[in-house]
């Protein structure tokens, strides 16, 4: 009777911490694998850079994205990624299970965002377009556009990056550094500028740095893709007659402040004392007053085979263009002088 009692107690020893494991393992299955919040939602967190993993375990925690810290440490100890979690803005769903969520802060499936850069606008506008989307700095970001080492390592000859950030849409996350993200942009640039457009640069001797302002001209002075070719064609003209440019944009350049350009011309602005100022310089600016886009840098290269010299807006998006001084007169005195009498 007493062997029986005490085998029948041996079982016990045995099954009991058997049967609490069993419970422990189906518990911790049931937690790593099911939705830590089945009501549907998404949280948006961010993980800054150098974050240790208890710091995690707190941010998604406070999130509601955890329930269970012992489980979630458990976890990632067992699947080891606790020093694999890379840093960024993450949209998580609430109906992903722990094990998902871990799975998508190492996969580093941060949250992107599709950035467009028009044609033409200047770097202080780009500045500020990335800046409203939180992914950098905007002092930070114009401070590394005129940085003349940063400049020497992308390849750019100006002082600024002015003209070689290429319009275009990006798609960009708050991971990225500054310096990365200006690169990306800057690399589309050449990577638009092929060998046979700086061929075609050369052969009509222009520099790298004057083909871009010149575009950058021809980009602000119209975004009618028609009308480029000639307008190129009217600073070329220009150019080899040695006749000041005389473009309303280039008086106003330095004159924006930072985020807010100076939309209208006034005749003072005309004598303004800036070195862009290409109502009182002879020939191209310095350097580009803009970001150009494809059309306005092969216009530059290709001008159309017209002697015109003048232009004049006819305020319905389009110019037209003279060749002598009297009939560009008579068009400034029909398309702006009368209708603002009007």
């Amino acid at each position: 009777m007493i062997l029986k009692f005490v085998a029948i107690h041996r079982k016990k020893v045995i099954v009991l911490p058997l049967l609490v494991v069993l419970l422990f393992v189906l518990d911790f299955y049931h937690y790593a694998t099911s939705p830590v919040n089945r009501l549907p939602g998404v949280k948006t967190i961010e993980i800054p850079k150098g974050s240790g993993f208890l710091r995690i375990t707190k941010i998604l925690d406070e999130a509601g994205l955890v329930r269970n810290r012992p489980y979630f440490w458990v976890l990632a100890l067992g699947k080891k990624t606790t020093q694999h979690i890379r840093a960024g803005e993450y949209e998580l769903g609430s109906n992903l299970s722990p094990t998902e969520i871990l799975d998508k802060l190492v996969r580093g499936e941060i949250r992107g965002y599709y950035v467009t850069l028009p044609e033409d606008i200047t770097v202080s506008e780009v500045a500020q377009r990335l800046a409203a989307y939180k992914l950098i700095n905007e002092q930070g970001f114009m401070t590394l556009a005129t940085d003349r080492t940063f400049l020497d390592s992308l390849g750019v000859e100006g002082n600024s990056v002015e003209g070689y950030l290429y319009p275009d849409t990006y798609l960009l996350d708050r991971s990225m550094a500054t310096e990365e993200i200006i690169r990306m942009i800057v690399r589309r640039f050449w990577k638009k500028v092929t060998p046979d457009l700086r061929q075609r640069a050369e052969e009509i001797g222009l520099t790298l740095t004057e083909w871009v302002t010149l575009a950058s001209l021809i980009g602000k002075e119209s975004g009618n893709s028609d009308e480029k070719a000639l307008i190129s064609a009217v600073f070329h003209n220009r150019l080899k007659l040695g006749m000041k440019l005389q473009s309303d944009p280039t008086t106003v350049y330095q004159l924006e402040p930072a985020g807010a350009p100076i939309k209208t011309v006034r005749k003072e602005d005309l004598r303004s004392a800036t070195p862009h100022n290409t109502y009182r310089i002879n020939g191209l600016p310095p350097s580009p007053i803009a970001n150009p886009g494809i059309d306005s840098l092969r216009a530059a290269l290709y001008p159309a085979d017209v002697k015109y010299l003048y232009f004049v807006a006819k305020n319905d998006g389009s110019h037209q263009f003279s060749s002598s001084f009297e009939a560009h007169n008579r068009a400034v005195l029909k398309y702006q002088i009368n209708r603002q009498k009007k």
